[in-house]
């Protein structure tokens, strides 16, 4: 790097505090600060949405599975989450909205109290706690490997720099400085990548062009869409994975659902956000696919190359546009997450650890959370420093293993107890199904795979605890089913059209418990019993 490349990222640093500071004065309460008050234009959020579900890591671990496999990078990455997020339109980003408008809820988890209990909602939100720290911490790590390949700076050197710039920004502005950051964040992100395929594209002119570089023997299996680790089992386990994590499960994008002002509105946010996934990511994967004609990985597992391949084939000013491209990945998910993660604490934690936290006033709830959301940071800047230890290992490994593995137990009964077909499915079905997929992630993980040959396979790894989870989830609701008529209103009220929508009444709404009200609103953290409430009809 040279004094331009400097100026072009620190000139992009500030304007992402400047964007924090503007968005300081839209945001006047906890509503704003998670939700963006419903306000946030349907593209806006379908801009966020796909911005905010990866980061840095694709140019590390997954710039090294490219470097190794080829395409199977893109087949078993983007495209199930593409797929995932294209269903998702129509099955959970109406109803996550309606949880918003309806239920008048600012964290995601804030509805279990009422759908299921206390104990399901507590487990839920300390678990995706605990979980978040790790794969923010896997986002600071790589963000901070490619800083020190271009810069020499420190792996802690870099994650202290770009945990401390998102913390300003994100904490000032709420959900509104994330989505606007992520908009300019997704312009430069355009322009850097255009600049890295454009840069390769012209590269392989001396290996005999596009058409002619795949019979290269560098390259050989590199066309083959399922290769290596990641089969057809892989796939489909993927698929159903991202299907719930970046639906909602993992919190941050469904905010992004919740921030529009109608569940039609989430529906189209939804759709961009997966023609996105599916279009976008062929450009920044092409450099990948290519690197073993242009360079050599000096590190094993090849998450070197992307920024190898940056320094050799760019010039000055454009290599300062990819960095800042780098960066904009990783800081557009973990700030999304750092507010998620803030929301689940001030709305669903803090007012069971503290009788006082249930008459905090507006101005209070706020100020909490801007202090979780710094101290969120805080921690999973120090879990990124365990990054290749013998406890996380490589960054890939987090992000897959770790993160992939675990978040199936803690989205299924989030996610599908929205639906009506997963109406009997109540507390016990929750937690046991929460409780057991953990247990089969550490079985399957540590005792299994110590005991195996070779170790369990990638692809059994992700998907067993995430089986385990939704059958036990279902064949529970069916051998004890807890349809009370004030879960079933709960989930009527989520899945009817109304109060807003323009396409239904209030007749739905008059069935349904009053919602947990916000905290500040000085009735105590609890919610309506619901005893009144009628059986709704068509259930």
């Amino acid at each position: 790097m040279n004094s331009l490349d400097w100026a072009v990222l620190i000139g992009y640093f500030g304007v992402m505090v400047a964007i924090g500071v503007w968005s300081h004065k839209r945001v006047d309460n906890v509503s704003d600060f998670f939700t963006a008050g419903g306000k946030m234009p349907w593209w806006l959020s379908g801009i966020s949405h796909h911005m905010s579900g990866y980061s840095a890591v694709m140019f590390t671990g997954y710039a090294g599975i490219a470097y190794t496999w080829g395409v199977t990078s893109f087949v078993t990455w983007s495209f199930p989450i593409a797929l995932g997020i294209a269903i998702g339109s129509k099955l959970f980003a109406p109803r996550i909205n309606r949880l918003r408008s309806r239920l008048h809820v600012a964290s995601p988890l804030e509805y279990l109290k009422n759908r299921y209990n206390l104990q399901t909602q507590q487990a839920l939100a300390w678990s995706g706690m605990l979980l978040k720290i790790v794969d923010v911490g896997a986002k600071w790590a790589a963000i901070a490997t490619l800083l020190s390949v271009f810069t020499g700076v420190s792996l802690n050197q870099g994650i202290l720099i770009t945990g401390s710039i998102t913390a300003v920004y994100c904490t000032i502005g709420g959900l509104w400085a994330d989505a606007l950051t992520e908009l300019g964040q997704f312009v430069i992100q355009l322009l850097a990548g255009i600049a890295m395929f454009v840069a390769v594209f012209v590269k392989l002119d001396d290996y005999g062009g596009f058409f002619g570089v795949w019979d290269r023997p560098e390259l050989k299996g590199h066309a083959e869409p399922l290769v290596g680790p990641y089969g057809t089992v892989f796939l489909l386990a993927f698929l159903f994975i991202k299907l719930f994590e970046y639906n909602g499960g993992m919190l941050n994008q469904a905010q992004r659902y919740m921030a529009t002002a109608t569940p039609y509105e989430a529906e189209r946010s939804a759709r961009l956000s997966a023609i996105l996934w599916l279009v976008w990511p062929l450009v920044l994967f092409f450099p990948m696919w290519m690197s073993p004609l242009l360079v050599t990985s000096e590190k094993g597992d090849g998450s070197d190359t992307y920024a190898l391949m940056t320094e050799q084939l760019l010039p000055h000013g454009l290599l300062g546009l990819v960095i800042v491209g780098f960066f904009s990945h990783t800081m557009a998910m973990c700030s999304s997450d750092a507010n998620a993660i803030a929301a689940v604490f001030t709305r669903d934690c803090a007012p069971v650890l503290w009788r006082r936290a249930r008459a905090w006033s507006e101005g209070q709830g706020l100020r909490v959370a801007r202090i979780t959301t710094v101290v969120f940071l805080g921690l999973s800047m120090a879990a990124a420093t365990q990054v290749n230890s013998p406890a996380f290992k490589d960054i890939i490994t987090v992000v897959i293993k770790w993160v992939a593995g675990l978040m199936g137990p803690m989205a299924i009964p989030m996610m599908l107890g929205l639906l009506r077909p997963f109406r009997r499915s109540g507390p016990t079905a929750a937690l046991t199904s929460w409780a057991c997929g953990l247990f089969a992630f550490w079985l399957v993980n540590y005792p299994i795979h110590w005991n195996v040959e070779g170790g369990v396979p990638l692809q059994y790894q992700v998907s067993i605890p995430l089986a385990v989870s939704l059958v036990l989830y279902i064949a529970i609701g069916f051998v004890k089913p807890e349809d009370t008529p004030e879960r079933l209103a709960i989930i009527e009220m989520i899945n009817t059209d109304g109060d807003g929508d323009g396409r239904g009444g209030a007749g739905a709404a008059a069935a349904v418990p009053a919602p947990a009200p916000a905290p500040g609103a000085g009735s105590g953290s609890g919610s309506g019993s619901g005893k009144d409430a009628a059986r709704p009809t068509g259930v």
